[in-house]
Parts: C-alpha cells; sequence; structure tokens
C-alpha cells in the first residue's frame, strides 16, 4: 500500500504526464503547487515507486512516465469523474446502422481518437413473416422485427410451393408464432412438427433458419471510425511499428468484436489499460468501453482506443454520455 505523500506524488505525476506528453522530474514536480515536498524527497518517494512497477525512466530523460500499472491505480483509485456539466451532440433517432455509424463519428470527434461501436444485437423475434414465390423451388422470405426491422433472404426448399400455400402458411405461421423469440419457436416446432403439415413444417424450418442467419450476421457488425487521429498522437508518431500495430488492430474487426463483447458482460464503464485485455494486447493502446440499452436492456457495446497516455476522466465521460445517446435514439426512433 502506498501512503498518502506516495499517492500525491503518483497521481500528480500521471495527471502532469498526460497533460504534457514530457517524462517528468523531481525538479519539476517541486514546482507544483501544493506539493510541498522538497526535490530530494520527490526523488526518493519516485525511486520508491519505480521500484514498485508504478513509474518508469525512458531512455532518453530522467524524468519518470507512468506504467501501466501506474495508469491502473490512478485510474481506479485516484479519478474523480464529475459526470455533470459535459455538452455532447445530440443523437437523432434513425435506423440503427445511422445510429451506430453517427455515434463512431460522435466518440472519435469528442476523443480526438478512435470510436468503435457494437452493432445492436437483433432482437430475436419477429412479427411479421411473408413467402413470395420467385420461381420454381426459389422462394423470398420477408421477417419483420418488433422494432420495424426488414430482413429478406432468398431460400430453395426441396419441394415446390404454389403462392396460395406459401399464404397460408404464412398466415398460420403469423397467426400462432408471432411475438415468439426464435428459440421458442424451435422448441414448439421440435414438439409440433408431427402434427403440422409438410408444407407448414418445411416454410417454418426454413423461417427459423433465416432467423438465426440474420442474427449470426448482425452479431459481426462493428463500426469503427477517426483511425487517422492517431496519425496526430505524439506517442506514435515516434514510433511507426505502433502506430502499424494499431492499424492492424482495427483491420481485424472480430479481435474488437471479441473485446467489446467481453465489455458487455460488465456494468457501467470499463477500463482497458496498455494490453490490460488478450484482445487488444499492446502496451501502447488505452480502451475504455460501455454498453448501451435499449428499452432497459443491454443490446450493444461502444468504447474509445487511444494511447495509454489519454485523459481518462474526460474519455470516460465522452462514453458514459454517449452510450446514453445511443440507447435514447434507437429507442425513440420513428
Amino acid at each position: 500500500m502506498l501512503d498518502d505523500r506516495a499517492r500525491l506524488l503518483l497521481k500528480t505525476l500521471v495527471e502532469r504526464y498526460i497533460a504534457d506528453g514530457q517524462p517528468v522530474g523531481s525538479r519539476t514536480l517541486s514546482r507544483i503547487p501544493g506539493l510541498t515536498l522538497s526535490p530530494a524527497t520527490i526523488r526518493n518517494v519516485m525511486a520508491d515507486l519505480e521500484e514498485l512497477g508504478l513509474i518508469a525512466s525512458p531512455h532518453t530523460s530522467a524524468g519518470r512516465i507512468p506504467t501501466a500499472r501506474g495508469y491502473r491505480l490512478f485510474v481506479d483509485t485516484m479519478l474523480t469523474v464529475e459526470r455533470d456539466g459535459f455538452k455532447a451532440p445530440s443523437l437523432a433517432p434513425d435506423q440503427p446502422q445511422k445510429v451506430i455509424a453517427n455515434a463512431a463519428n460522435l466518440l472519435s470527434n469528442l476523443s480526438q481518437f478512435v470510436g468503435v461501436v457494437m452493432a445492436p444485437r437483433r432482437a430475436s423475434v419477429f412479427r411479421h413473416i411473408e413467402f413470395m414465390r420467385l420461381s420454381e423451388r426459389r422462394l423470398l422470405v420477408i421477417m419483420v422485427s418488433p422494432d420495424g426491422d426488414v430482413q429478406n433472404r432468398v431460400i430453395f426448399p426441396e419441394v415446390d410451393f404454389t403462392q396460395s400455400q406459401l399464404v397460408e402458411a404464412s398466415n398460420y405461421i403469423n397467426a400462432n408464432y408471432s411475438g415468439l423469440s426464435i428459440e421458442q419457436v424451435r422448441d414448439r416446432l421440435q414438439g409440433e412438427i408431427d402434427t403440422l403439415r409438410d408444407e407448414i413444417a418445411t416454410l417454418m424450418q426454413a423461417a427459423v433458419q433465416v432467423s438465426s442467419e440474420v442474427l449470426s450476421e448482425s452479431e459481426e457488425e462493428v463500426v469503427v471510425s477517426g483511425e487517422r487521429n492517431l496519425l496526430s498522437v505524439s506517442d506514435f508518431s515516434r514510433d511507426m511499428g505502433q502506430l502499424r500495430r494499431a492499424f492492424d488492430l482495427f483491420e481485424q474487426k472480430a479481435q474488437l468484436m471479441r473485446l467489446l463483447d467481453v465489455s458487455s458482460k460488465a456494468e457501467g464503464v470499463r477500463i482497458f489499460i496498455g494490453g490490460e485485455s488478450q484482445f487488444v494486447p499492446y502496451e501502447e493502446l488505452s480502451v475504455v468501453s460501455a454498453n448501451y440499452e435499449v428499452d432497459g436492456q443491454v443490446v450493444g457495446t461502444l468504447g474509445v482506443i487511444g494511447p495509454t497516455r489519454m485523459p481518462y476522466e474526460k474519455m470516460i465521460r465522452i462514453v458514459d454520455i454517449t452510450s446514453r445517446l445511443v440507447g435514447n435514439a434507437l429507442s425513440h426512433r420513428k
């Protein structure tokens, strides 16, 4: 455990380094108002902090910079986030894809880093379904979700159906299964398949398959915005290797999806610092993320990715308010 003097020194050093981006020396710290310690005392405390792995000395300077462990202690125990008084642009209700794209842009513009948003998981419930005969053994399945989202898929059944059979099957399915989740439909279908007429059973199975495909595809969507912002971050401009690794990460959206999926299992704002997440295993990057809700249900995750030397208090506020803006926009879209 750190004593009060060491905690104050670490907090001051981290804040100064985040603000200036330059290694912080004992002389600089001794001149900061409120830190009434001599340079010699500061050097002794800094030596202790370095021994604990909370700060380190770069090769090019006698000053010190925070390590990922030092940032973690700072974020967990020394950071005070004022959630009031922060004004962000509004996010208008719209189609989910448009809201998500706008949210990613908003995150990157406010943070000046990279904004990432996982598209909302589609509700595994259909409100209405139709089958349309396109040609022999070629059908169009039209599914409408409770929020009005429409999905179309072409299927190729082994049996040819007349349009009248398709209408009858649609009416039966809508009357008996509308509003149920795909899992509920699948369970009921297993118990009722022997009693259903062949064409209805076949089309029901096709509807379940189409729904599963739609859900699977939607779970892979992640929108990234503001990658070019990292070009102006001094931490990266000095090391092109770090910049290349960061850009490689943004190309690998599956890796980002896994990171956001892990974040979705936690409440509130979650912070990964300098490689703490196995999905963003880079010492130079940190991630601040939060879930967003629609009608009280968590449906997705968003966040900001930037250098470990980021103003965490500001990022937490940006991510927190954007998550609420996205939830409101998706809940109240017309």
